[in-house]
């Protein structure tokens, strides 16, 4: 969708094109609709199509469309409260302080960047502090 966003792709067509069961596809396109995310025209020639441009939807906004809890790596980040050992908790600070750097991660990639054959440029602080880059992940399949 993000390829030809003023096309409107009927679910049936989105789950032929990835591969995955049509109420599926179903579903997650009218989470995305409920959110904002992707507009939907009914009738014979309608369909889904993004509401924004690709370069303004982030990818913390689809995830948040998609999840039924706020955004959290450790449920103490994503819902303050649900832990009764949290106030003695020593550990949770840092989960708090990787999560928002996720969070903060997945709010700078749009669709746009993720339509990119390039891998954006990523480092990771050395033991030393010095800027190292992240070696490239290989594209792993599921189904391996």
């Amino acid at each position: 969708m993000a390829a030809r966003p003023t096309h409107v792709c009927s679910a049936a067509e989105l789950a032929a094109a990835l591969g995955l069961g049509q109420p599926i596809v179903s579903k997650v396109l009218k989470l995305l609709a409920q959110h904002g995310l992707v507009a939907s025209t009914r009738g014979a020639h309608g369909g889904y199509r993004l509401d924004r441009e690709p370069d303004q939807i982030h990818v913390a906004a689809i995830i948040d469309a998609l999840e039924e809890q706020p955004f959290g790596l450790t449920e103490c980040t994503a819902m303050p409260g649900a832990c009764s050992v949290e106030g003695a908790c020593h550990i949770r600070p840092h989960w708090q302080r990787i999560n928002l750097i996720v969070r903060n991660t997945l709010e700078s990639v749009t669709l746009a960047d993720m339509l990119s054959p390039l891998p954006v440029p990523v480092s990771m602080p050395s033991a030393a502090g010095a800027r190292q880059p992240i070696p490239n992940i290989p594209n792993w399949s599921l189904s391996k």
